[in-house]
């Protein structure tokens, strides 16, 4: 019997899945802890920067399956994995294969700078490079390999950027220019997660995603594209949990 233990630092739902290709889904949540990356807008980054180090807790993929029943009851079928970034952990298709003996779908969001075999077996893949204003760099030659893997597979995956500014919006031409068989989504970016009056960071979102929609209906390279809201930053705020 497997083993392996997951740096667990929520488990919570059901909500709605706030943005990617799943956008609007019913949905539990399962966020783990650790990233490659370090983005300087990142609004979970209580989950790498040791800030909620003491909320970790090292669990087993049947644990994780219980806590997620004893939480969403029979409320839910559909399960999204979060981080941080949890293409860190090498064995997650242990969680991923007790999840769909339940009848659950798994989504799945990631930066693109990892490869896992267990890509195969999720339901829903997000891909989402970071722009210039995370302060992160694309490696190119690996999001390429991720890329070719999925497609020759045939797997349920997108592409997605946030955009905060102009900069980014290259960055996002860029990307899609590079997989345009790829089906691509571009998300309006929460610049201001230390807000806690719901009203006004709705008012700040609402101008950004105002901007980001003018911009691509005047893009000619943008022809093929969904272009989303961060849903449950509307929704709730910065709030945690939800």
């Amino acid at each position: 019997m497997a083993t392996n233990r997951f740096p667990v630092m929520e488990i919570f739902g059901p909500t709605v899945q706030g943005e990617g290709m799943v956008i609007g889904q019913k949905t539990m949540f399962i966020r783990t802890a650790g990233c490659d990356y370090s983005c300087s807008w990142c609004d979970s980054a209580f989950t790498w920067d040791g800030s909620g180090k003491q909320d970790i807790r090292m669990l087993t993929a049947t644990e994780i399956v219980s806590e997620l029943f004893e939480i969403g009851g029979d409320r839910f079928s559909h399960v999204t994995l979060s981080g941080g970034n949890p293409a860190l952990l090498t064995h997650l298709n242990e969680l991923i294969g007790l999840l769909h003996d339940r009848g659950i779908g798994v989504a799945l969001e990631t930066q693109g700078s990892l490869w896992k075999e267990w890509f195969l077996h999720i339901d829903e893949l997000t891909l989402s490079p970071k722009p210039p204003s995370s302060g992160m760099k694309t490696d190119w030659l690996v999001l390429d390999d991720l890329v070719a893997r999925l497609s020759e597979h045939n797997r349920n995956f997108c592409l997605k950027v946030v955009v905060f500014d102009e900069t980014d919006l290259q960055f996002a031409e860029e990307v899609h220019r590079r997989y345009p068989q790829v089906q691509m989504f571009l998300q309006s970016g929460n610049d201001d997660i230390a807000e806690s009056d719901n009203a006004v960071l709705l008012h700040r979102l609402l101008r950004r995603y105002e901007w980001l929609v003018e911009s691509v209906m005047a893009s000619t390279v943008f022809r093929s594209v969904r272009v989303l809201p961060q849903l449950h930053a509307w929704l709730w705020g910065n709030k945690r949990g939800v």
